[in-house]
């Protein structure tokens, strides 16, 4: 069974020997809720957080977007740990996430849940804002009225839109998303804003750039690249190859969610009405890019990724696709400054991370 490279940057892997917890005075063991927790940035979360020591309380609906038997082997995972407890429920079900909250009296929470995908949000509008938007809203209350300590949220780089100025940094405006996933994004920022304003809840917005490894979505880029060229079939490069994309593995993610996690947001000294910075505020807010400031372009990643196969892709070259940029790239010095880290797993080591689980999952 392939068992992907642990990242213990700071927080090492036995139980209460943390590091950053002890010098920030947290508790040996906490009761975290997390939803998404069967998706694939949410799984390998769920997994670092029981590794050292935590106990975690999953949501997931288990849709059919992709296909849910990949869902249920990542949750099959999970439930080799003791200190997980699962509920299957959709998280625009208020009473029902109130009903988990209350039960289950999480500390922290990690809200990781959406329907993802730019292009599906063209066709299959009403499904981002019943789970982005509607979902959000549900765990916000179940935050306010359950006395949570901290919400850290999963934002997306999509939110930069239009935005053409390289790097992204958090101080930029993104007022002109291009995809309603986007804009349900900069939704989510803008209502957790409100909550930590108006009830003092503490919320840190997460904008992931580009994720990609083990266990990864099949929507995504380089499982429907492996799979085409495994399967023999040519696969569809976009914007005839001529993209760039901060590529982040998803340990790296990871970690920067777990370090953020553990440092609740709190108000900016430096703040400036007059002057506002959109990702910081008088209120216990932020917002942080965790990206692997190493912009790639696509015909690079689909380089490594024939690299590690031994094959070479046969390429349909297209147009770019409603929705979609041709640039990313990620200032992540606010994260390194507030946590003390950056991403910096290569895409060649990733690549072949992801490579060998596939192989190994599919057998091929």
């Amino acid at each position: 069974m392939y068992v992907a490279p642990f990242m213990a940057l700071q927080c090492g892997k036995f139980r209460g020997e943390c590091p950053w917890r002890r010098s920030h005075h947290l508790p040996i063991k906490m009761k975290i809720l997390l939803t998404g927790a069967a998706g694939f940035i949410g799984m390998h979360t769920a997994l670092r957080l029981l590794e050292r020591g935590d106990e975690v309380v999953g949501v997931d609906n288990l849709n059919d977007y992709y296909d849910p038997t990949l869902k249920e082997a990542r949750l099959a995972r999970l439930q080799e740990h003791a200190g997980f407890t699962f509920h299957r429920l959709s998280i625009e079900d208020e009473a029902a996430v109130a009903k988990v909250m209350k039960s289950a009296g999480p500390q922290r929470v990690v809200h990781l849940a959406a329907q993802a995908g730019v292009r599906y949000s063209l066709t299959n509008p009403k499904a981002y804002i019943d789970a982005n938007l509607q979902g959000t809203l549900s765990i916000l209350e179940g935050c306010r009225h359950h006395a949570v300590e901290h919400l850290a949220y999963a934002s997306s780089s999509s939110v930069y839109g239009g935005n053409k100025r390289l790097p992204f940094a958090e101080s930029q405006s993104v007022d002109h998303p291009v995809s309603l996933y986007a804009a349900t994004k900069k939704s989510n920022e803008l209502m957790a804003h409100t909550y930590s304003h108006l009830f003092d809840l503490p919320t840190t917005g997460l904008r992931f750039f580009t994720v990609y490894g083990p266990w990864g979505r099949p929507d995504m880029a380089l499982f429907l690249f492996a799979k085409a060229i495994l399967d023999g079939r040519p696969i569809d490069v976009f914007n005839h190859g001529k993209m760039t994309r901060d590529f982040t593995y998803v340990d790296d993610i990871v970690e920067g969610v777990i370090r953020v996690l553990d440092k609740p947001a709190t108000p900016a000294s430096t703040f400036d009405p007059l002057d506002p910075d959109p990702s910081t505020s008088s209120a216990p807010y932020r917002v942080f890019n965790i990206g692997n400031s190493q912009p790639t372009p696509l015909m690079d990643y689909i380089g490594a990724l024939e690299k590690e196969l031994g094959m070479v892709a046969e390429k349909n070259f297209l147009p770019i696709q409603p929705g979609d940029v041709t640039a990313t790239s990620s200032d992540t010095s606010a994260l390194e400054e507030w946590v003390g880290f950056r991403p910096k797993t290569t895409v060649e080591d990733g690549v072949g991370r992801f490579v060998a689980w596939y192989r190994e999952y599919y057998q091929q």
